[in-house]
């Protein structure tokens, strides 16, 4: 009988997928997957509004041109290097597509963002991973970086920031990612979905280092809490726009046409009105009584510098089991390892969710250590 091709065995349920359907089965506080409870903001949603029934039909494949312009004016790149995109995970299917293949190798840090390993397989190119140093805070070891370059390297696919671990690169982290692309002439996949939720110091985008050889990819979904409407982009090193532009259209062609308008209005009010540094004091709110609610019950923390999602070390618990027992969801760290052990008792939590929410979390979490001790 026919068979399925083997590389659907990579389309099990992802981890977020399913620590989601736990956290709603057991009435568990989600504090897993990475989707905001508070409601996008009200300029969108008018702008959204306005814009159905108004644009409605198909966009060119390099998305709807005043978005463009939009996105472009944000970056401070041009509009013909930008490409809007079913979100950032169909930013990286493309580049996955346009960029490696059969025979080539895709250098990327452990912990990893779950796509990264199976968009790079389906590309029929090989996932080599590095594992980040973990000690009061995690950093990029770029010995064993190096060392992971062959003359099949194609890329070094990175996040800043960086999911799961909220750390960002220094100056200088960047530019040594740089110099050593240039040195074996490899692309940078840089996906910047969390660029403007930090803490301190923004984030470095790794294209003003190296316009010529990063793709940075970006997402709407993050900046304006609306993580379902998909939108995202791609800024593209110049002249390469149309390739990876041709290269969706096999895919989703176009994204929703009355979002893409209603980012597009949107993009200049967030920036314009401070929405921005409103979400970054907003979500450093909840950053602080998260982490110091887990640290009051005992536990280590890595405090994050920036995106919405903190780590930190439960040793002896299963993830499977906070959801049943304590009522609180929590992404197991050996979900973003697989060629290398993650450390024991690590779990990811995301603090997108509301005040109330984290409080609730933190006080179920104190009654279910206090049974098991």
């Amino acid at each position: 009988m026919a068979q399925l091709h083997p590389r659907t065995e990579l389309s099990q349920e992802s981890i977020f997928a399913r620590m989601s359907r736990l956290a709603a089965e057991h009435g568990a506080i989600n504090l897993g997957q990475g989707f905001p409870s508070n409601p996008p903001p009200p300029f969108l949603l008018e702008a959204a509004r306005r814009a159905i029934g108004t644009v409605d039909q198909y966009t060119p494949p390099a998305g709807l041109p005043r978005l463009r312009e939009a996105v472009a004016e944000d970056l401070g790149v041009s509009p013909q290097e930008v490409i809007i995109t079913a979100g950032g995970t169909e930013a990286l299917h493309a580049l996955a597509e346009a960029l490696y293949g059969p025979g080539d190798e895709v250098v990327m840090l452990e912990p990893y963002f779950d796509v990264y390993i199976p968009q790079t397989r389906m590309a029929g190119a090989t996932p080599v991973m590095v594992p980040m140093r973990l000690t009061d805070r995690w950093e990029v070891d770029f010995p064993a970086l190096e060392g992971a370059i062959t003359p099949r390297t194609k890329a070094l696919l990175l996040t800043n920031p960086y999911n799961p671990t909220g750390s960002l690169l220094s100056k200088a982290e960047a530019e040594q990612i740089v110099a050593l692309a240039r040195q074996h002439d490899l692309w940078i996949v840089s996906d910047e979905v969390y660029d403007e939720l930090y803490f301190n110091e923004p984030p470095i985008p790794l294209r003003r280092l190296a316009p010529e050889r990063v793709f940075t990819v970006g997402s709407a979904g993050k900046r304006l809490e609306a993580t379902g409407w998909r939108i995202g982009w791609i800024v593209t090193p110049p002249g390469l726009a149309p390739q990876v532009a041709g290269m969706r259209q096999w895919s989703s062609f176009c994204s929703a046409a009355p979002l893409q308008a209603a980012v597009a209005e949107a993009l200049p009010i967030a920036r314009k009105e401070g929405f921005y540094a409103q979400l970054r004091e907003s979500y450093a709110r909840r950053k602080d009584l998260l982490e110091q609610g887990l640290r009051a019950l005992g536990l280590k923390t890595f405090s994050p510098a920036g995106t919405y999602f903190l780590t930190a070390l439960l040793p002896g618990l299963e993830a499977e089991a906070l959801v049943r027992e304590a009522g609180v969801a929590a992404i197991p760290g050996s979900a973003f390892y697989t060629q290398h052990p993650a450390p024991k008792g690590l779990f990811r939590f995301a603090f997108c969710k509301t005040e109330a929410e984290i409080e609730e979390a933190l006080r179920r979490l104190a009654g279910y250590l206090k049974v098991r001790t």
